[in-house]
């Protein structure tokens, strides 16, 4: 591609400081309709009944499988480079993607 054509088609994109902060989650729930999937990022913490959502995204089905393919190939690439990520099993204490909310329909 020539220079002109990547400048015409540059994204310029900025991340505020309170954003790029970041905000911890350690549980997902997905739901899903037949036009948007919602992904609820939640922070669990030990002792304590009661979670707030931290944030939500709101995507189209085709962003959703993006969003999906592009963390496949980062999680490849991190293990690569780190060794495979390891799932605690049944016994551990792991809350599951779904818990608390209502499941995605296929």
């Amino acid at each position: 591609m020539n220079d002109e054509f990547q400048n015409q088609h540059q994204l310029n994109i900025e991340l505020s400081e309170e954003i790029a902060q970041g905000t911890y989650s350690n549980l997902a729930i997905i739901t899903h309709s037949p036009s948007e999937f919602v992904i609820d990022f939640v922070r669990v913490m030990p002792g304590i009944p009661k979670a707030n959502v931290k944030s939500r995204i709101i995507l189209t089905p085709e962003h959703a499988k993006r969003l999906m393919l592009a963390l496949q190939e980062n999680i490849l690439k991190f293990e690569s480079l780190h060794g495979p990520i390891n799932i605690q099993g049944e016994q551990g204490n792991v809350v599951p993607m779904t818990y608390g909310g209502p499941t995605g329909q296929a």
